[in-house]
């Protein structure tokens, strides 16, 4: 049987795990919702909703977590060789970079949903 792809955290783009949140007076159809994989994750993100109501640009958390990325994607690219260029990087060596990238963000914004001050992320 095949399964629908579980829903990704609003804040870290993990699977979410039975945290949510919807509109309770809608505008329009359908109702506004969101999931989360963990009530941090949840809680951070209730309160950066109750400022704004339409984000747009990225808040400084989400630049915090690319920069908190930047080391860990270093480490990669030190292994694999800075002088490689994009177009000979193996599929291994881009999906790598891509787990790194990806994972080190989603740690950096769950580290943040739980409490940690953007100057404990930095490099």
């Amino acid at each position: 049987m095949i399964r629908a792809p579980e829903m990704p955290c609003a804040v870290c783009s993990r699977p979410a795990r039975g945290f949510g949140w919807f509109d309770p007076a809608p505008r329009k159809k359908p109702r506004p919702s969101a999931c989360f994989c963990c009530i941090a994750c949840q809680g951070f993100w209730s309160r950066l909703a109750g400022r704004s109501s339409a984000v747009v640009d990225l808040t400084e958390q989400e630049k915090a977590a690319m920069r908190a990325a930047l080391r860990p994607l270093g480490e990669i690219m030190a292994e694999i060789g800075w002088g490689t260029r994009l177009q000979d990087l193996t599929g291994p060596q881009v999906l790598t970079l891509i787990e790194v990238a990806v994972g080190a963000f989603q740690e950096a914004m769950q580290a943040i949903a739980r409490g940690q001050t953007i100057e404990e992320l930095s490099l």
